[in-house]
């Protein structure tokens, strides 16, 4: 019993030293396993949400050289050609998530009178960054090529994401309207400014100087699992050109007009809250979506997909409100 006991304590052992020194794998399929369990809840409960009138297009390949590089395009049955074509990009802690996650709310939001599309990239930390940004680069340049044979607007695009996907968005939306922080990141803008409406920011990251890595509990084992996945190192820090993550140290004033939104029991909340004011700071033209520290229910990471929930039937009907102001102004 007692070699058994030792035995045992030696595997223990041998496990936390490579979760925390070695790989970040094991962390990683917990964390897989975790989101996957909750994207699945919110996906179901948004069935009884879905509009009938939504035409879908799936598996599209939007880069012939890459297995990961699918999306799909929402739209409704009858769509006005100059409303604006939303391209959204899933979140999921950049070490997971796919697009069927969120197919339902695109869907939802398509059916109110927009080209929704759905793109998939490929994950941390198969991936580091800022592979998943280079691909949704690709993933514009597809759409803006084939605009006229997929039916969408081309002259006009909104890039969107939740959590991770934010952050991609907001990077690509920078990386198209200021050249030095393009060359910085080593991305080239696939389309022009004027060919970029807005950017919609739903519960983001975008500030890796406001993670905690050393923080205790669930919070800092995560974020100590996302960082050293994404980067590609355990010591991010010392990763050459990391810092560019920091989308709002890079921003000018030509940033597209932006709606961002965060809950107020969100751990990620602060950061969209100060990217708001960098980009306030700037003179971009912002709409956010924030709610007081005592508000009840607390909203937490992801509230804008409880449909059940008036914030998050809040949320909705404000991004629809602002989606059209940009449809006016793309007329």
């Amino acid at each position: 019993m007692q070699k058994f006991l030792l035995a045992l304590v030696a595997i223990v052992a041998l496990a936390a030293v490579t979760v925390l020194y070695i790989t970040p794998w094991p962390s990683v399929w917990a964390i897989r396993m975790l989101f996957d369990h909750g994207a699945k809840t919110a996906s179901d409960a948004l069935v009884k949400h879905l509009p009938d009138n939504v035409i879908a297009q799936r598996a599209l390949r939007y880069d012939t050289a890459d297995a990961d590089a699918l999306l799909d395009i929402y739209r409704p049955a009858q769509l006005d050609p100059a409303r604006p074509t939303i391209v959204w990009i899933h979140g999921g802690g950049f070490v997971s998530g796919r697009r069927g996650d969120i197919e339902n709310y695109l869907k939802i939001l398509a059916g109110k009178g927009f080209a929704v599309v759905n793109v998939d990239y490929t994950i941390a930390p198969t991936a580091t960054y800022p592979t998943p940004t280079r691909q949704f680069a690709k993933a514009i340049a597809y759409l803006d090529r084939n605009a006229g044979k997929l039916g969408i607007n081309g002259d006009a695009f909104v890039f969107a994401g939740d959590s991770a996907g934010s952050h991609v968005a907001a990077q690509l939306a920078n990386i198209v309207t200021a050249p030095d922080y393009a060359r910085k990141v080593g991305i080239t803008a696939p389309i022009t400014p004027a060919e970029m409406k807005g950017a919609l920011l739903h519960c983001g990251v975008f500030d890796a100087a406001m993670l905690d890595p050393d923080a205790g509990g669930f919070g800092g084992w995560f974020i100590r699992t996302v960082i050293w996945s994404y980067s590609g190192k355990r010591e991010w820090r010392d990763v050459p050109g990391f810092e560019t993550f920091s989308v709002g140290n890079y921003l000018t004033p030509a940033f597209p007009a932006t709606f961002i939104s965060a809950g107020n029991a969100d751990p990620l909340g602060p950061q969209s809250v100060k990217f708001d004011r960098q980009l306030r700071a700037q003179g971009v033209t912002v709409t956010s979506l924030f709610y007081p520290p005592d508000h009840d229910p607390p909203l937490g990471h992801e509230y804008q997909f409880n449909l059940d929930g008036e914030a998050g039937q809040k949320a909705l009907a404000e991004t629809v409100k602002w989606l059209e102001t940009l449809d006016r102004k793309t007329m």
